[in-house]
């Protein structure tokens, strides 16, 4: 049986079994993708020679959720006529996530042993690059101008 809880002021039903299994579902969805299998792929095989694709995996994942209750006047103020003591509710929630993957390397199995090849990242290496040209050329400028004072 679903448990149902009554909001403040009547004002609606929060399912408390469908909530649950809704975030449930997400999290298995994003637990499954950070399993082992994801990190090595399908091997090819070649002949005598077994290719292993790996990858790095990164999840990101977050939920947040609330509720609100209000009731009455402020102290000391009074309402309009006609317009008394008020009520009000609201909750709500939410979440989301992200993953990311990227190959790393392939492992070689062949009759001649086993090796590790890297899979280079163009763009990581690109980025690195202009991050020190940038930092090189600054520090040249400012070496440029001579002491301070």
């Amino acid at each position: 049986m679903d448990k149902v809880v009554k909001g403040p002021g009547d004002t609606g039903d929060i399912n408390l079994h469908q909530t649950f299994e809704d975030v449930n579902a997400t999290m298995k969805t994003f637990i499954e993708s950070a399993s082992v299998d994801k990190v090595y792929g399908q091997p090819v095989e070649v002949g005598e020679t077994k290719i292993i694709p790996t990858s790095e995996n990164l999840v990101v994942l977050g939920f947040g959720a609330g509720m609100g209750y209000g009731r009455g006047d402020f102290e000391g103020e009074e309402s309009p006529p006609g317009q008394g003591i008020g009520e009000g509710a609201g909750g709500g929630g939410g979440g989301g996530g992200r993953t990311l993957s990227r190959p790393v390397a392939v492992v070689i199995a062949s009759p001649e042993g086993v090796r590790i090849e890297p899979v280079a990242d163009r763009t990581k290496v690109i980025m690195a690059a202009i991050t020190a040209a940038g930092f090189v050329a600054g520090m040249f400028l400012r070496m440029s101008r001579g002491p301070r004072g």
